[in-house]
């Protein structure tokens, strides 16, 4: 480029204009202070980088009203993609290729716009396959008044100055042009969308499937219209009333089917949840494999509960059923009702939901159960009132019945483990499994659960697990680049869901294997922008690094995480009597200056001298002395930037009732008078580069919460203790020298 062009260019990108905005993007002035500005613009824009620049030109030239030079932009610029192998963002570039044409036809011929747009759409989308046109939906279906408010907010910020630089203003002009060209083609884009759908696609609303116990269950059924031989199906069972991905599936070749558990969405028979699913499943995959478009394979999905489902399908292992991948699948008896062994009331108020649907849409119930600030009032209600937690279900009705079901069940005994596969049931599931989960997801635990259990039984099992810096809702296209105010690292940032699709395919059509599902275990280390991979977690656990836990060395120091063992103990009192700190405690972010120590001791190391990679479950051991025959330990992890802050190495905190930590099926009491040493092992994984002058921080307590069960210790089933008759003296625990943690450690 030439020194004047530079020149120019510089002149050009510092440039400002006189502008004025219209009150709003519905102005009727609106259409002609943007093409003044738009043609203003036109003569003096320049960009070094020949794509941004076109992409620039075409939308000031469509503001402007110079469509034919527009259509032509669009065009080079597609050509020069293309030419290059440069990927574009389908849904919008799509719709603005089918709405350049359109619009420069229409000035040319004077035939309506919507004729043209119609015909411009049915022959531009036609040439995409099934997947490219369904990744185009979202934007298809993207809400106006979304696009109004962007255009609205470009004006505002602009508009107490008067003059606008150059760069701005083609920022303006873009959120103008989204705006206009959106409302001139969103009323026919919904019904084209719809055509195109048929014909791709053979859609079946109203299925009905008898169950051997006489229920019906409604299913949804989406097929591709361009098969020419049988395909494999993927299950979803599930009780969502949201979207579901059938379309994304059929769209992948696969038939895509949806099956409502019972008593939702048509479905008839008594829900009971965890209950029947399994064999409901199994009955959906029988009828199936009868079917002509069937080639005899299933495969099940799921997240949450039709997370769950999908395992309770593989128990009964059908043989038509080849592979299941879940996200954060619920697993009964693991991480709920209860997590770490201990009762949450939030169980109680989910089962209300699940079971009076119209009560959970807001349609009518109590509106205790629905709206949060209610609920938070109850909870805190009865955390001051001290009663049995055995009493919690107040209100009448079955979901109450079925909590008390739930609470008579504190050990993973006969009753949850019929939910479930169990022990050789794991040995005998031989498919594929996928399994994703996150650091930051509550349905991180039993995630884990499905993974080392199927392991530990059968250590040849084909099952893959999949974690990163995700939450419950990860599920999604594109992951969102923060979760609770942590920024995630650019590798972190998977099609989760497309992923999945490609592993179905490795697994159901011989396609590839995805090259981020190298082994086993695949982990993303936050602050690396890098995944590991490893055959199993032993392998990736197998060099920890050991802190103990010992006592501040003076009064009004923090207590040390140190890497040998020294003398003393650490004190910590709990009175459960007392119950003014009532106020739940709020949700921390991810990376806050704030730390939840809460009837908890915090512990420190000293500044890292080098930086150190985790990755892995963090396990250890407690050397304690505590005058209860139980009680509930609380655990969480921190990394503690040299300016502040702390990072959550996982959250939510870890909870576990010390009498079940070495065996959740049988109660082991602890010894109210001696000295005594608990293992440990934190049913969540954490992976992250702690840097160079940062520390490891340690939160160790015992839970006094509003929001679950309260342990006082006495021995007897907590349900049953009550604050009057249970509480005694306040909970007293000696921390000792001989504990410490072990951090999964990459060396």
């Amino acid at each position: 480029m030439g020194v004047a062009l530079l020149l120019f260019h510089s002149w050009a990108a510092a440039q400002d204009f006189d502008f004025q905005p219209p009150a709003n993007p519905n102005d009727a002035d609106a259409p002609a202070i943007m093409r003044d500005l738009a043609q203003r613009i036109l003569p003096v824009y320049q960009e070094e980088d020949i794509n941004r620049y076109l992409s620039n030109l075409f939308a000031l030239q469509m503001v402007a009203g110079d469509y034919a030079s527009a259509n032509a932009s669009r065009q080079s610029l597609r050509e020069r993609q293309q030419e290059a192998k440069v990927e574009r963002p389908l849904g919008r570039s799509v719709l603005y290729d089918i709405y350049a044409q359109a619009r420069s036809v229409e000035a040319v011929t004077q035939v309506p716009f919507e004729q043209v747009f119609a015909q411009s759409f049915r022959d531009v989308i036609a040439r995409f396959s099934d997947r490219e046109v369904y990744g185009l939906a979202d934007w298809f279906g993207t809400p106006l008044p979304v696009l109004q408010d962007d255009a609205q907010k470009a004006f505002d910020r602009v508009r107490p100055i008067g003059r606008i630089p150059l760069n701005e203003a083609i920022d303006v002009v873009w959120a103008y042009f989204a705006f206009e060209a959106y409302r001139s083609f969103a009323p026919m884009v919904a019904t084209l969308a719809v055509e195109d759908d048929h014909r791709r696609y053979a859609t079946e609303n109203k299925i009905t499937i008898r169950t051997a116990d006489g229920a019906s269950l409604a299913v949804m059924l989406v097929r591709p219209t361009t098969a020419a031989t049988p395909l494999p199906a993927l299950l979803e069972l599930t009780m969502s009333d949201g979207n579901n991905f059938a379309h994304e599936a059929a769209s992948h070749g696969y038939v895509a089917v949806v099956a409502y558990v019972r008593g939702s969405h048509g479905s008839t028979g008594r829900f009971v949840p965890f209950q029947r699913d399994g064999d409901d499943a199994r009955a959906v995959i029988e009828w199936i494999t009868k079917q002509p478009w069937s080639d005899g394979r299933v495969g099940m999905y799921g997240s949450g509960y039709a997370g769950f489902t999908a395992w309770a399908a593989a128990k009964r292992m059908p043989e038509a059923l080849k592979a299941i991948a879940t996200s954060n699948a619920m697993a009964p008896g693991i991480d709920f009702p209860m997590a770490g062994s201990i009762f949450q009331h939030a169980a109680y108020r989910w089962a209300y939901q699940v079971l009076n649907r119209k009560a959970a849409a807001g349609k009518s119930g109590d509106k205790t159960f629905t709206d949060d600030e209610r609920w938070r009032a109850y909870q805190l209600e009865w955390y001051k009132t001290g009663r049995r937690n055995r009493l919690f279900p107040t209100e009448f009705g079955e979901h109450s019945n079925l909590f008390r079901r739930w609470i008579g069940h504190p050990s993973y005994d006969a009753f949850w483990q019929r939910i479930l596969p169990f022990r050789q049931q794991f040995a005998a599931l031989n498919i594929p499994v996928l399994t994703t989960t996150g650091y930051y997801a509550n349905g991180e635990a039993g995630a884990l659960y499905y993974f080392t259990q199927h392991h530990q039984y059968n250590p040849q099992a084909n099952h893959t697990l999949l974690i990163g810096p995700y939450e419950d809702g990860m599920m999604q296209p594109a992951p969102s680049p923060v979760v609770r105010g942590y920024q995630l690292d650019k590798a972190a940032l998977v099609d989760l869901r497309e992923l999945r699709y490609q592993w179905f395919d490795h697994v159901l059509k011989g396609g590839v294997k995805p090259a981020l599902l190298q082994d086993r275990v695949n982990y993303q280390v936050a602050g690396t922008n890098e995944w590991r991979h490893a055959p199993s977690l032993a392998e990736v656990e197998k060099n920890p690094l050991r802190f103990y836990l010992r006592p501040a060395s003076r009064v009004g120091d923090a207590n040390v995480l140190a890497e040998s063992r020294g003398p003393g103990s650490i004190s910590l009192t709990v009175d459960f009597r007392d119950r003014s700190d009532s106020g739940l405690p709020p949700a921390v972010p991810v990376v806050s200056k704030d730390l939840d120590a809460h009837n908890a001791q915090v512990f420190l190391s000293e500044p890292l001298q080098q930086a150190v990679e985790l990755g892995g479950v963090v396990a250890g051991q407690l050397d304690f002395k505590v005058n209860k025959l139980d009680m509930d330990v609380r655990m969480s992890l921190y990394e503690l930037l040299p300016g502040g802050e702390y990072v959550k190495l996982f959250d939510p905190a870890y909870d576990f009732r010390a009498s079940y930590a070495q065996d959740r099926a049988t109660r082991q009491l602890l010894n109210a008078a001696g000295r005594q040493q608990l293992p440990f092992r934190v049913e969540r994984m954490i992976g992250r580069k702690v840097e160079a002058g940062s520390r490891v921080v340690l939160v160790l307590g015992v839970n006094k919460r509003a929001d679950r069960q309260i342990n006082h210790g006495s021995g007897d089933d907590v349900s049953v203790e009550s604050l009057e008759e249970d509480a005694g003296d306040p909970l007293t625990v000696q921390w000792y020298g001989g504990s410490y943690i072990d951090l999964p450690a990459r060396r």
